[in-house]
């Protein structure tokens, strides 16, 4: 085999690169020795071959340089970034690539094994795709890469709403936003009457993105809302928070209701109709409707109610009123009312119930006054011919005729609750105007109630119905009723 002059220098600069790499236990040859036996080079040359595909293995792996350093950083401060590269003899240049073609700086290893750093200051366009350059004795090698994300602080951040103003009503979608101005990588806490929402919070609330969503809002969800956007770069927070929203919720008004009342000042007589609904928010405008056409109307800002003074004349019928409530969305129309007032007369009577338990035992009577004319009643119970006191105003310094007595239907009914022969006796109502205090009265002829206790026991044994008995059931309690003849003992 013929060796040249090249290719034994080539055997030679491989040789050399070996035992630089501590791979060869015997010296080189010097290339400097004109004469090289044909039979020394032949020997010399598997071990040149596998130490050349060592090289290439073993070599070029510890040579490679390795990059360490953020992946994710704030804007504004530094970061450092470190390369180094094993097994390799010095100099060493390192060169800080970003996106594979931008040099962010350089350094030089002249003792071996030495870290390289790279000290950067952080701004939005520091984001990107970093990797080390490292060359060494002719060679070139590439580091690991490593992707670096900037995280922008939040700043400006506020709470945004839909609908806007943050004012919705009852069974509507609210939606919030928590918006910050600036900022990326973010996160959001939200905030109700300043605590935190969680997944423990009684309220339930949907959390997408930088949204809250309520689907259906009732009136617990108004108050007031913040919400705080933060982001974290290794355990660190940096945290905006915005200012606090007040949500509103409105409740729908419901369908109005109209009342009407007379009083009576000298010889003169006013009327005044009462228009309220029972649930809503205010404001809302009420107003009244005589036979159909608007004659006045009030903007209820507090309230839900309004009241209207009309012209009346006794016997005279002034039209028909209806009330009418108005807000940003809805329009209601309550039911009709007459406004005409007709003076209590003609014939006044007293009808008694029984009430029997299911085992037919007596308990209770009501007796109901009958008034066959007049708008604007007000009736008065009499027992032996004493007037009985009314509820709203007992007379606190006499003992009560009769101590177990309610009244109903705005005296219109008197119940004895308790059954026993004190309450035997004769009971008469009478009526006069409401409006009309010095009025005349008209009364009912007199009714008997007469319980003893022959009498309670007999109707308890009794399998007979008497002919003026009525029977009548409700879900409690099977009950019997009969009316008392006048006069009957």
């Amino acid at each position: 085999m013929k060796l040249t002059a090249q290719y034994v220098i080539c055997l030679q600069h491989m040789c050399n690169t070996l035992a630089s790499l501590g791979k060869l236990k015997k010296p080189c040859p010097k290339v400097h020795e004109r004469v090289m036996e044909k039979r020394q080079a032949l020997n010399f040359l598997p071990v040149l071959a596998v130490a050349s595909f060592l090289v290439k293995i073993s070599g070029s792996s510890s040579f490679r340089p390795v990059l360490t350093g953020p992946d994710l950083a704030f804007s504004g401060p530094r970061v450092v970034f470190r390369c180094v590269a094993s097994n390799v003899s010095p100099p060493v240049i390192y060169e800080l690539i970003k996106d594979g073609r931008v040099r962010i700086g350089r350094n030089r290893d002249f003792q071996g094994g030495q870290v390289a750093s790279f000290p950067i200051k952080v701004t939005a366009a520091s984001e990107g795709s970093y990797h080390c350059r490292a060359t060494a004795g002719g060679t070139r090698e590439i580091s690991n890469s490593i992707k670096l994300r900037v995280v922008t602080p939040p700043s400006y951040t506020r709470v945004t709403s839909e609908p806007f103003p943050p004012v919705a009503y009852e069974g509507s979608r609210m939606a919030l936003s928590c918006d910050a101005e600036m900022g990326s990588n973010l996160s959001y806490s939200w905030f109700f009457n300043r605590k935190e929402i969680t997944s423990s919070t009684s309220l339930p609330f949907h959390f997408v993105e930088n949204k809250l969503l309520v689907e259906r809002v009732t009136p617990e969800y108004a108050g007031n809302y913040s919400c705080s956007a933060w982001s974290s770069v290794n355990g660190i927070k940096r945290i905006s928070s915005s200012t606090e929203v007040q949500v509103t919720i409105k409740v729908y008004v419901s369908k109005p209701e109209i009342s009407f009342s007379v009083h009576k000042e000298g010889t003169s007589y006013h009327g005044n109709v009462t228009c309220w609904s029972t649930r809503g928010s205010p404001p809302v405008n009420l107003y009244l409707l005589l036979d159909g056409k608007e004659v006045n109307s009030v903007t209820a800002a507090q309230t839900l109610a309004a009241w209207f003074l009309v012209v009346v004349v006794p016997e005279l019928d002034m039209g028909e009123a209806r009330c009418r409530v108005k807000t940003e969305n809805q329009d209601l129309t309550s039911e009709p009312v007459n406004l005409e007032v007709a003076p209590v007369g003609g014939n006044v009577k007293v009808e008694v119930e029984y009430l029997y338990t299911a085992d037919s035992k007596l308990t209770t009577a009501r007796l109901s006054c009958h008034v066959s004319r007049g708008t604007f009643p007000y009736i008065s119970w009499l027992f032996n011919d004493s007037v009985l006191p009314s509820e709203s105003h007992p007379d606190s310094h006499t003992q009560p005729i009769l101590p177990h007595i309610a009244f109903a239907d705005r005296r219109q009914s008197l119940i004895l609750t308790k059954l026993s022969p004190e309450e035997s006796g004769y009971y008469r109502c009478r009526a006069r105007d409401s409006y009309d205090d010095s009025g005349p009265w008209v009364e009912s002829a007199a009714e008997l109630v007469q319980v003893t206790v022959n009498s309670m026991s007999q109707a308890a044994s009794s399998t007979e119905t008497p002919p003026s008995q009525r029977l009548k059931e409700d879900a409690r309690d099977r009950v019997r009723w009969w009316q008392t003849p006048t006069g009957s003992s």
